[in-house]
């Protein structure tokens, strides 16, 4: 393995969509700063005045779903009270010059995970996780049928308030929208244009070479050893149907992305036994996060195969997946003002951080 001492200074570009690229820098790392403290986290079992406990059904919008149907709940939906898009648009369109505008119309609502107030996912027992994301197939499903308008049904978690979570009560949530989001777009696009001149999905290529690649490559002049890439050596965890990999060009310190290892375009295809072992492997993968970086802060968001548009058959060139982002780090001038991320923690340096935690005695999962 390379050297850990020796700094990394490298633009990586994202094999999927080529135009993103991340300056991985860690030298960056060693600069003089404040101290870093992991938030607090509410783990209460039960807080009185929070809306999502049980007990205090009355103080959020009607029920849309529960799990189980009978019985006390340990998973609920319903509507946002505060939604960034309403269902009573008409989808409209406005023009006025080079401003254009379309009606804010779509469907925002609250996935409630547990009864629990403060569990975390790496907490949870792996059939309660699978039922939330049995939750997570069936509502997308509901909201595609229901409106024929809605292209893109986006599920995902924001976890701590460094991530955008207004509530402590540990919840995820879905946002249906009549447009597919542009990095959505992005990455079926430039999936279909490899496709198209390889035949083969860019996704699988990807999990092929992180469980069969390795190479050496040599400076040329001296002959010493300038990168060396070991089978496995971004695979932080397997399951017997998923794979969770560190990405060659990670835009987040210690992102992680969740796939199926047999190639799937769409998540609403998935079977119940998917689910169980994505359960399993999402928790193992976010127990090994919390163990590295403690009181993670994080956004995790499942990208799926989005309804209608003009993208023609992409069954088999899109590649579904789930990805983890902890939010360790603000973003800074350079990075907003470039829309080159920075990396201070070399991929290769994290996924073995990931991987060295020791899961063998945790019978959770």
């Amino acid at each position: 393995m390379q050297d850990q001492q020796q700094a990394i200074r490298e633009i990586r570009i994202n094999p999927v969509v080529p135009s993103e690229s991340v300056l991985v820098a860690t030298a960056r790392s060693m600069r003089p700063r404040e101290a870093e403290v992991p938030a607090p986290r509410d783990t209460r079992r039960h807080v009185d005045e929070c809306p999502f406990c049980t007990g205090n059904e009355d103080k959020t919008p009607p029920e849309i779903a529960r799990w189980p149907d009978d019985g006390p709940w340990q998973v609920r939906i319903v509507e946002n009270l505060y939604p960034v898009l309403g269902s009573d648009g008409t989808t409209g369109g406005l023009v006025f010059g080079l401003q254009q505008a379309i009606d804010g119309y779509g469907r925002h609502e609250v996935i409630i995970d547990h009864h629990r107030h403060g569990i975390a996912v790496h907490e949870m027992e792996p059939g309660h996780l699978a039922a939330v994301l049995r939750m997570y197939r069936r509502r997308m499903r509901e909201l595609y049928e229901m409106d024929p308008r809605l292209r893109y049904a986006l599920v995902f978690k924001n976890f701590g308030p460094a991530a955008g979570a207004s509530m402590a009560h540990t919840h995820s949530q879905i946002i249906a929208l009549p447009v597919v989001p542009q990095n959505v777009h992005d990455e079926v696009t430039h999936s279909k244009d490899y496709y198209d001149r390889h035949h083969r999905c860019i996704f699988c290529t990807l999990i092929d070479e992180a469980l069969t690649f390795e190479a050496t490559i040599y400076d040329r002049e001296s002959g010493r050893i300038v990168r060396r890439i070991g089978v496995g050596q971004y695979v932080i965890e397997r399951g017997e149907r998923f794979i969770a990999v560190k990405p060659f060009a990670s835009r987040y310190e210690w992102e992680v992305h969740i796939l199926p290892l047999a190639h799937a375009s769409d998540f609403l295809d998935t079977e119940d036994a998917d689910l169980d072992d994505l359960a399993r492997v999402l928790r193992r993968t976010m127990a090994r996060l919390d163990a590295v970086i403690g009181g993670a802060q994080y956004n995790f968001f499942l990208h799926s195969a989005p309804r209608g548009g003009d993208y023609g058959d992409i069954r088999a060139s899109y590649h579904w997946h789930l990805e983890i982002c902890p939010r360790t780090s603000i973003p800074t001038g350079f990075e907003l003002g470039s829309g080159l991320f920075v990396n201070t923690i070399s991929p290769e340096q994290a996924a073995e951080r990931l991987r060295q935690v020791d899961l063998d005695n945790d019978d959770r999962g």
